[in-house]
């Protein structure tokens, strides 16, 4: 009874593959989002890059009044006494200003932000990598947490059994009151554990629904196996790791934005030429205030030529900054260094663990069938009273532990899997 009606509630909820709930995480994860979004700066600064290579163009307009007492006298005697005597002024100018040498440093500011591009895609497949690893994890987890729940159930079973039992060799006065009691003390304390794992796999489907931005309550069904690939091979994945590990080329490319700076930061050590050129349109209207001073003025032209500005001393300023971005350089470098060496111990610790929790994994299933046979030989001696419910409660007990290693172990070793195909970073293309 107890099984059919837990079927019966599992089947009334939605299956929720794996893979469904990977699509939904890379879709709508919000560590992602912002990670994609980052990317997304770095591909428009990058897009506009070459803008530097451009003149620069401004047109700059002005349009002033001016309302004056003009009060003049001349040495012929002649005066000049005008109230308000307006006048206003019209100013258009265009200007250019081309770069055409700056020591190379638009050029190496351009690779920068190419590779400042790069290394934001690489960020987005680090995160994205992160975040299946963390849902193929806690997916998991509900599964083993779900095999955990079926084996209390069928340890519910055989207590009920020997609660059945232990009754009737009561009631025919063939066992004692205490067998009866100690059965039911047992399938009480199991029913407790069975609503307490209920309550662990809604916390935990709860965790899975907030690293796919689904809301906390939505319910689901998962899979009921945990399928473990037994066939990876430490070399190959040290190997792969080194050339296609997002970290380490995460740690490549910062050690690559790095001699960019250096460039930038040498350019400013050479002369910088520039293009100019001007056309201005002046025009000036002025009520007589002289008959020597014109009532309008229209000037309109071209002016053109070169800037040079040559570095000469800036109290060895630059030669700091220099030195800064090759110290800058070695500490990436030595980064890169400590990252390949955290990624290889962590990749040799894990394929331990993994090799270590196959081995467990096929132990306990050999384990698991030992120990469920002797439960069935155990309820068939009681009952036919060659042996006391302390035997089968010992044969019951040596059952759970080998279903709860087992299961421990399968989930293990496949964490373990995970993590490796996480540090080799293949767990998406």
């Amino acid at each position: 009874m107890l099984l059919i009606s837990l079927l019966a509630k599992v089947s009334a909820q939605p299956l929720m593959t794996l893979d469904q709930a990977i699509a939904i995480g890379i879709k709508n994860n919000y560590n992602i989002l912002m990670a994609r979004n980052e990317q997304e700066v770095a591909n428009n600064d990058y897009r506009y890059a070459y803008g530097a290579l451009l003149p620069q163009i401004n047109l700059n307009a002005t349009r002033n009044w001016s309302s004056n007492n003009v009060n003049q006298s001349f040495s012929d005697g002649r005066k000049v006494d005008k109230k308000n005597a307006r006048s206003n002024v019209w100013n258009l100018t265009g200007n250019l200003n081309w770069t055409l040498f700056d020591g190379l440093r638009m050029f190496a500011a351009a690779d920068e932000l190419k590779n400042i591009r790069d290394r934001g895609e690489l960020a987005v497949k680090s995160q994205v990598i992160q975040t299946v690893a963390a849902i193929m994890n806690t997916y998991y987890q509900i599964v083993q947490q779900k095999q955990q729940l079926a084996a209390i159930a069928e340890q519910m079973q055989i207590s009920e059994e020997r609660v059945r039992i232990a009754q009737n060799k009561f009631a025919s006065g063939l066992g004692s009151k205490l067998d009866v009691l100690q059965a039911q003390v047992d399938l009480n304390a199991q029913r407790s554990a069975y609503l307490q794992q209920q309550t662990l796999i809604s916390k935990t489907k709860a965790s899975l629904n907030q690293l796919i931005a689904l809301p906390p309550d939505q319910d689901f069904e998962v899979e009921d196996s945990i399928p473990v690939d037994t066939t990876l091979q430490i070399t190959n994945l040290k190997t792969e790791a080194l050339q296609q590990n997002p970290d380490l080329l995460i740690a490549s490319k910062d050690i690559q934005i790095a001699q960019n700076n250096l460039q930038i930061t040498r350019a400013q050590r050479f002369p910088t030429l520039s293009f100019n050129t001007t056309y201005s349109f002046n025009k000036q209207n002025s009520q007589a205030t002289n008959p020597y001073q014109p009532i309008s003025n229209r000037n309109l032209g071209l002016t053109y030529g070169f800037s040079a500005s040559i570095p000469i001393f800036h109290g060895f300023d630059i030669k700091r900054q220099i030195e800064d971005a090759q110290l800058n350089i070695q500490y990436q470098q030595v980064n890169l260094q400590n990252q390949t060496s955290q990624l290889e111990l962590a990749l040799q610790n894990a394929y331990r663990d993994y090799r270590y929790f196959i081995q467990a994994m096929q132990l306990e299933e050999n384990n698991v069938q030992v120990a469920e046979e002797n439960v069935h030989i155990a309820l068939a001696a009681f009952e036919q009273g060659q042996t006391t419910t302390l035997d089968v409660r010992t044969a019951q007990q040596g059952l759970a532990d080998a279903q709860a290693r087992l299961i421990t172990a399968r989930y293990n070793a496949k964490q373990a899997e995970i993590t490796l195909l996480q540090l080799k970073g293949d767990l998406v293309q």
